[in-house]
């Protein structure tokens, strides 16, 4: 078998770049049969596998980044660059996916350089190398205006505009793509600005809701804004986003605003109490759970209320014990045993709320343990509250 023929570097590389052409017109779903395919990956092979000084493994190596760096030039920048607002998140979107289909082809062009010259020289992989040329070239020029109209987007749905939710996440996944591997892009690049812009919207929407609405109405907006975060996340924003996106909505809703609407005078913690409005207690429970201490708030906001709910009763039955001055009977008068039952109902009634709208937390039991405590050292006629307590336990039970 005689020698090879010599292919030097402007014929060999006039023939692969043919193949390039076509390639690049036939995007994005180029035909190459299998005989084509061959004579181009011999002809990089043949052109690196040749004795010096014809070994063209450096300058092929170098010539398939310029490839990418000529077509970014050429053809997909000029065409981004004149198409604003979704006409440029769809433009990106085909242009993306049309990088990756040049990256797949031509480093199975080239795949000799990756197996072999790539390995020896600790040099970047073809792939990386194609990746490496779509960032630089063109993510870096276009990302910050391709993040304000996502951003924007985003408000505009939250406005209750209907979006493109597909073309969102398909343009994310770049930022997340273009990462190679690594986070670092989609957080710093699209994902701070995401945060920060969120706590702005959350911050004016709150700021109007807490003056016009109840606290009941509140919470079931700040509990449908937190709702529709998880949506957006399952629907085009990173996995990730979710814990970041969330403690920001709830600050804004919730932290920066908790005191006003536990108390707020007519529909505030106490008054749900009062009314018996479970829903809303079990409610409040559920997002003031998922803030800083937020159950510290409205678990010393119980005990504040049934503490003054107890010492009412108390006081009740000290004016009722001084006005009549009746005879005891038995061990606990008339008026004593009311107080002591009505005590007895108003435990029950609190332990409901600890269990069916506060899910038996432990800092709900404590506070009615607290609160209990609190009033039932007061007097009542010659006794205790819990001296009346234990006497009429103790007789119930005879």
């Amino acid at each position: 078998m005689g020698d090879r023929k010599t292919i030097y570097l402007e014929q060999g590389w006039e023939f692969v770049q043919k193949g390039i052409a076509k390639l690049i017109e036939g995007l994005p779903g180029p035909e190459f049969s299998s005989e084509d395919y061959m004579t181009i990956y011999e002809t990089v092979y043949n052109m690196c596998t040749q004795k010096p000084p014809h070994d063209y493994s450096q300058q092929l190596y170098d010539k398939y980044r310029e490839s990418f760096e000529e077509y970014i030039n050429s053809e997909v920048l000029p065409s981004l660059r004149e198409k604003h607002d979704e006409f440029l998140l769809t433009e990106l979107v085909t242009r993306w996916a049309n990088h990756k289909v040049m990256i797949r082809w031509l480093t199975c062009f080239f795949r000799y350089l990756d197996r072999y010259f790539i390995a020896r020289r600790s040099l970047p992989p073809l792939n990386e190398v194609g990746l490496t040329s779509f960032r630089d070239l063109v993510y870096r020029e276009l990302y910050a205006e391709v993040r304000d109209t996502i951003i924007s987007l985003i408000d505009q749905e939250r406005e209750g505009k209907q979006i493109d939710r597909p073309l969102l996440k398909k343009v994310l996944d770049i930022f997340v793509e273009i990462g190679m591997g690594h986070m670092d892009r989609y957080e710093s690049d699209f994902e701070a600005s995401l945060l920060e812009d969120t706590a702005a919207y959350y911050s004016k929407k709150a700021s109007n809701w807490i003056l016009e609405d109840s606290s009941p109405d509140y919470m079931l907006k700040a509990e449908e804004c937190l709702k529709r975060e998880r949506d957006r996340v399952s629907h085009y924003l990173h996995p990730s986003s979710e814990p970041k996106l969330l403690e920001k909505v709830q600050h804004e809703l919730l932290s920066v605003y908790a005191n006003q609407l536990l108390e707020k005078e007519h529909s505030g913690c106490c008054a749900l109490l009062r009314d018996d409005k479970v829903e809303d207690l079990s409610r409040m429970f559920e997002l003031f759970s998922k803030i800083p201490m937020g159950l510290d708030l409205v678990a010393n906001i119980l005990k504040q209320h049934v503490t003054a709910e107890g010492t009412a009763l108390v006081k009740q039955a000290e004016d009722a014990a001084s006005n009549e001055k009746a005879e005891k009977k038995d061990v606990v008068g008339l008026q004593e045993q009311v107080f002591v039952r009505k005590i007895s109902e108003l435990h029950d009634k609190y332990l409901a709320y600890v269990k069916d709208c506060f899910q038996n937390h432990t800092l709900f039991h404590e506070a009615l343990k607290e609160a209990f405590e609190a009033f039932c050292n007061k007097g009542v006629g010659e006794s205790s509250s819990a001296e009346l307590l234990a006497a009429f336990c103790h007789n119930d039970v005879k």
